[in-house]
């Protein structure tokens, strides 16, 4: 058994944990979404989390429990508690974590030692003022000050208890404290360079898929999309329409007041369309295909259920009014709506028919919705 885990191995050991999460993480969260559960990463986080790191703490501490030497995984507890606390920003029911820590101090034999008792107190405050610190500095300048004095205080406080508990020599109190030091440093830099390397994945895949300008998602997406919908309603028998609009004239705009004027219509128009349909139903896609053209997939619609959207989008963009400089600029839209039949043998078929009823609309004198 280890009276001092070594300190090359511990490095190794408690980062091998934590990527073992993230990679796990990533493996479960990708395959509930592909099957269409709904649950947020949050609330999937939050629940994996705790998991995962419960079993860590009571597996690790399984080997020694019960013996003179209890204390000698602590490290490798506390920063489990701090990668849940301050990283995953997890916030646990405070009535809910006591009786978490009530049940390792049974699993630990440790429940009638007053020691134990200082230690879970103070564990716990220590827990509530990470999430505090998260919450309040995590994007500051000293972000990384206020990590490292908050986690070694309360690190000192902790082995001060086993310190009294174990009768520990200061030597050992000392040299474990001092790894706790370098093993939240270490954590920091780690966990920091991990979330910036998602971060920057997260950009480029938002980039694929989202128009810069109007910050709707874009062709790319929309293709992907249509494909899977249509297949989907196809192979399940499931409603599926398409709303398609454009903005009337938008040539005269750009030539008359500049592609500023044009830009501030354009994203004018999606932040409408985009409020609208917030306020009616989430599961409704918006997306920019083309200059002034935008598509609307509603799934699990018939097109007579697509009414009341359409119809309030189509009177919200005509009655919007933008500014440009010292211009008011009025626009109008077009829109043709239909949803997929039997006919249709490709998504081809399904757009084109949307796309005929639009271009009915501009024929027909423009500033009016076709349905068919």
């Amino acid at each position: 058994m280890w009276q001092v885990p070594p300190f090359v191995t511990s490095v190794f050991f408690i980062l091998g944990v934590f990527t073992l999460y993230q990679v796990t993480f990533s493996w479960i969260s990708t395959w509930i979404h592909s099957r269409g559960v709904s649950i947020d990463d949050d609330t999937l986080n939050t629940w994996y989390g705790v998991i995962y790191i419960l079993i860590f703490v009571f597996s690790i501490q399984q080997s020694v429990v019960g013996q003179s030497d209890s204390w000698a995984f602590m490290n490798f507890q506390l920063i489990g508690v701090v990668f849940v606390a301050y990283f995953l920003n997890i916030h646990i029911p405070y009535y809910s974590f006591f009786p978490i820590v009530l049940v390792y101090m049974i699993f630990n034999h440790s429940l009638g030692y007053w020691q134990s008792w200082g230690h879970a107190i103070t564990l716990m405050t220590f827990f509530w003022v990470l999430n505090i610190i998260r919450v309040k500095y995590r994007n500051r300048k000293y972000a990384l000050l206020n990590y490292m004095l908050v986690g070694s205080f309360f690190g000192g406080i902790l082995w001060l208890w086993m310190v009294l508990k174990f009768d520990l020599s200061w030597t050992t109190f000392w040299q474990e404290w001092i790894y706790l030091v370098i093993f939240e440093a270490l954590l920091y830099m780690y966990i920091t360079m991990l979330s910036q390397d998602s971060a920057i994945k997260i950009r480029l895949a938002e980039l694929a898929s989202h128009d810069t300008l109007t910050k709707t998602e874009n062709f790319t997406a929309y293709t992907d999309d249509i494909r899977n919908l249509f297949a989907k309603s196809r192979s399940e028998n499931q409603p599926l329409s398409m709303m398609m609009f454009d903005i009337d004239h938008f040539k005269h705009v750009n030539d008359t007041y500049g592609h500023l004027a044009g830009d501030r219509v354009l994203q004018h128009t999606a932040m409408i369309v985009q409020t609208v349909l917030d306020e009616n139903d989430t599961s409704i896609r918006f997306y920019r295909t083309g200059g002034e053209e935008f598509n609307i997939l509603f799934p699990g619609y018939e097109v007579d259920d697509t009414q009341t959207v359409v119809e309030q989008i189509f009177s919200a963009i005509n009655h919007m009014e933008v500014y440009s400089d010292t211009d008011q600029i009025g626009i109008s839209v077009s829109v043709g709506v239909s949803e997929v039949n039997g006919d249709d043998r490709s998504t081809i078929d399904f757009y084109n028919r949307v796309d005929q009823n639009l271009y009915h609309s501009k024929r027909n004198g423009r500033m009016q919705i076709t349905v068919g």
